[in-house]
């Protein structure tokens, strides 16, 4: 069977059906997190029955909402998975150059991020689920920013220039509307318009490690990899998912639709930020 591996998990996820192949319940250094485990998987929908669940007023099966998203973005995500930047990360082929602009504008990307975990934990609706938003706030600017740190460090970039780096106009673009969602919208809102970043970094990170067994060992891009597709930041990806099927459950087709546009958004927002780097875009003028 599927393992949670706390309480507020567990809750959440009272009906999830067993997957075809079993997985050992780890335990996971961030607290109320859950954690996937060890095991051959792609990605968190590797075993699609573990997104269903029970109707329990007719006894048949109904789809999750996590799983109607992910559905509904798949192209996107494929293109994504599949662009070029993403791919020179797997084949070690990259210019440095391109991964330096990357690597600063995601860290200034991230200065705004972390603020909508923040906002999450002044939406939440219990204390433990406030507490968690809080340990993914404190997560972001001590692990994966210290991540970009590194790296700039390693490049003679400083904090300061790291901190003072202009973001471009997709970059200004993706965040101003996250933050928007966050400030006007529900808890559920802003779980989806923000879940396709940390939901899609794991998923490329799997990828990438699979695809290319060696690219974890690549001596600028292998620390990326291993962080993202790691079970330790896989674990924020889950929680988020499964904290957004619970909130929806039962929600109207009009509120889901507003929700699932976010998702939508900000999926397509990703996809331009990987390009965007890439081609080196910036202010025109």
């Amino acid at each position: 069977m599927v393992g949670c591996a706390n309480s507020l998990i567990e809750k959440a996820n009272s009906l999830i059906e067993t997957v075809n192949s079993p997985i050992e319940p780890q335990k996971s250094p961030i607290d109320g997190l859950a954690r996937l485990n060890k095991g051959d998987f792609s990605g968190i929908l590797s075993g699609k029955r573990q997104y269903l669940k029970l109707n329990g007023e007719n006894g048949g099966v109904i789809m999750k909402f996590s799983l109607r998203l992910h559905e509904k973005v798949k192209e996107i995500w494929e293109k994504t998975h599949q662009h070029p930047f993403v791919e020179g990360l797997g084949t070690g082929d990259l210019p440095v150059e391109s991964f330096i602009r990357y690597m600063k504008q995601d860290y200034v990307f991230l200065i705004d991020y972390s603020k909508l975990f923040a906002l999450g934990s002044v939406k939440a609706r219990d204390l433990d689920t406030m507490a968690v938003f809080a340990k993914l706030l404190h997560e972001t600017l001590h692990g994966e920013m210290e991540l970009h740190r590194g790296y700039a460090a390693r490049f003679g970039i400083t904090k300061q220039q790291l901190e003072e780096t202009k973001p471009t106009p997709n970059n200004l673009a993706y965040t101003r509307y996250m933050l928007n969602v966050a400030h006007s919208g529900s808890l559920e809102e802003l779980i989806s318009s923000l879940l396709p970043c940390a939901w899609s970094y794991w998923e490329i990170g799997k990828m990438l490690a699979a695809k290319y067994p060696l690219a974890s060992e690549h001596p600028f891009y292998g620390d990326w990899i291993k962080m993202y597709s790691s079970d330790d930041f896989g674990s924020f990806a889950v929680w988020l998912i499964e904290l957004l099927d619970q909130l929806t459950d039962g929600k109207p087709e009009w509120e889901l639709a507003i929700i699932e546009e976010h998702f939508l958004t900000t999926s397509r927002f990703e996809y331009m930020f990987w390009d965007m780097v890439y081609r080196g875009e910036d202010w025109p003028v």
